[in-house]
């Protein structure tokens, strides 16, 4: 019985369906490489949070080797440990999990090969293919040259072998203070691609390991331990953005020193997933959460998974986002309506549809019972009628928009204005009598007529109306905290002001905080429950909610209102 594996059926195997990732993987599959496994990885460093740019190598990643009915394991790149800290290890599982994917048994770190890494480091010094540099970082800098430039050859690149053993193994005994020496491996000085010229592989660290405490004092650099990993966890296809296919010849000359069979891991580059008005670098998301710019790395302004999942966007809208956009060889900035319309068309088919009054006026009807309330059946989701119904109360005062009422409204407003009639969704049609305003001219209630035979489903009127208002009952309104969230920056290419404080461009309009009215149901609501607010937008409750208070985010509003902007 063959050992290949099979594709998984649920997929489609159509050319035309291919990215240029899947391209390679099935010529490599028909050519048998690595005896025709596949096998990815997901290597975060755990230094912060994952945001959306994360979630595009999370899918290919995954889901790669779920394609080809292959293994994806989760690989943590701890090789810092100044910068690691266990609640990002706990935050990336978790948003690895939210968006669907699973590593099974296979979650490893990079630490757990730093024996064999410092094993492969001593053989590379006793082959003569390393060396320990004294020099100061910014000297051996210098000494690099310029991608016109060849390098300069370091004074102690000829030591013996026997003393770069003897120094290295004094540096991880603690017996060197940081910056005072690196291992670096003995390639080429000359050669056109800068990270060929003897590159650092390894850095002496005085911080105890959140894996490994102070067993270790020095640390192998991301390219010595990126491309060895793989090798030791039996990677086939290390997929990675487009910043590491220079780093390719340096992953491929390690590999050459270390492999001793056919076998090998083969570096796979694509394009980043950039987006119009945010940051990705982790150093910048850090910042405005040290700043109080943001409430943390889970406000739902913020381009991580963790904000992004408070905000109410959903797991299919990202993933649908993400190949609508593709992965090519070309760095591209998308703009960030196409995000928004794949969460408008994820939620469009799941939220179900509820009265939310977020600018509340009152509305008195004269001529409804005074104590009287009834239950008025509405649908929960037109594109979805497996969802059913529910009954809403209604009673003899409620609340509608302040913007659905104009004193001297012009033409074409088909809302409410003196002596106009509209109906109130599910419920009945109103006629505007009288309004009344404060002292400084404000109107605070309207008095309005229903026709009793204009109930929504049996209405017997023969009434034609144009506009529809969504309301809440006044004696049934739940008062709760609306946010409503914007984007976090005002211009779209923050790329191009890098002479400019990134800072200097935040919209100081990304949350406003109101309170509103939301129909009765919604107290029964969960923290990440997702509704569309009747002609409003999209929100979902937030896990700050109490019994007490109701707290909803608005996701995304129902158009796009930024593209009009430009």
């Amino acid at each position: 019985m063959s050992d290949k594996p099979k594709e998984n059926k649920n997929v489609t195997n159509e050319r035309k369906s291919l990215n240029f990732i899947h391209t390679i993987v099935e010529q490599d599959l028909r050519e048998g490489k690595n005896s025709s496994r596949i096998h990815t990885r997901f290597p975060p460093e755990p230094n912060g949070y994952l945001h959306i740019g994360h979630a595009k190598a999370i899918q290919i990643d995954f889901g790669t080797a779920e394609k080809y009915g292959g293994k994806c394991n989760l690989r943590f790149d701890d090789t810092n440990p100044v910068k690691e800290e266990v609640e990002y290890i706990d935050s990336i599982k978790a948003d690895i999990h939210w968006l669907g994917y699973d590593w099974e048994e296979r979650e490893f770190y990079a630490s757990d090969y730093f024996g064999r890494l410092y094993d492969f480091a001593l053989d590379l010094i006793k082959n003569g293919l390393a060396y320990v540099d004294d020099q100061p970082s910014e000297i051996i800098a210098v000494q690099k040259g310029t991608p016109s430039v060849p390098g300069t050859v370091s004074p102690y690149r000829n030591r013996s072998a026997g003393e770069n053993l003897d120094l290295f193994q004094r540096m991880n005994a603690g017996e060197f203070p940081e910056g005072s020496r690196v291992l670096r491996a003995k390639i080429d000085m000359a050669s056109p691609n800068m990270h060929m010229r003897d590159p650092v592989i390894y850095r002496i660290i005085n911080h105890p390991h959140h894996r490994t405490g102070n067993t270790w004092k020095v640390y192998p650099m991301y390219d010595f331990a990126h491309g060895q990993c793989d090798y030791f966890e039996g990677i086939t296809h290390s997929l990675c953005t487009l910043e590491f296919e220079v780093h390719r010849p340096l992953y491929d000359w390690f590999i050459d020193q270390l492999m001793t069979d056919e076998y090998r891991p083969r570096q796979i580059e694509f394009n980043r997933l950039n987006l119009t008005y945010t940051v990705m670098s982790k150093r910048k998301l850090l910042q405005m959460v040290r700043n109080g710019v943001v409430k943390g790395w889970d406000d739902p302004r913020m381009p991580t998974l963790c904000g992004l999942k408070r905000r109410g966007y959903t797991p299919d809208s990202i993933k649908k986002f993400i190949n609508s956009i593709g992965y090519t060889k070309f760095e591209a900035l998308n703009d960030f309506s196409l995000l928004e319309f794949a969460v408008r068309e994820d939620l469009n088919k799941k939220a179900p549809r509820v009265m939310a009054v977020l600018d509340p006026l009152k509305v008195v009807i004269t001529n409804y019972p005074e104590g009287r309330t009834e239950q008025l059946e509405t649908i929960n989701n037109p594109e979805d009628p497996s969802m059913g119904s529910r009954n809403i109360p209604f009673s003899r005062e409620v609340y509608i928009e302040r913007s659905d009422f104009m004193e001297d409204p012009p033409k074409k407003f088909f809302r409410l204005g003196p002596g106009t009639e509209v109906r109130l969704k599910s419920a009945y049609i109103i006629k505007c009598e009288d309004y009344l305003k404060d002292k400084n001219g404000n109107i605070i209630e309207l008095h309005c007529t229903y026709d009793e035979n204009s109930r929504s489903g049996a209405d017997t009127s023969g009434k034609k109306v144009k506009g529809t208002l969504h309301w809440v009952s006044v004696l049934h309104a739940v008062r709760s905290e609306i946010r409503l969230y914007d984007r976090l920056f005002m211009d779209p290419e923050l790329d191009g002001h890098k002479e400019r404080d990134f800072m200097e461009f935040i919209n100081p309009d990304s949350l406003k905080v109101i309170e509103g009215f939301v129909e009765p149901g919604l107290a029964e609501a969960k923290p990440f429950d997702h509704y569309q607010f009747q002609r409003t937008g999209y929100f979902n409750l937030d896990p700050d909610s109490s019994r007490e208070k109701l707290v909803f985010n608005r996701t995304v509003p129902l158009r796009d209102t930024w593209s009009k902007k430009k």
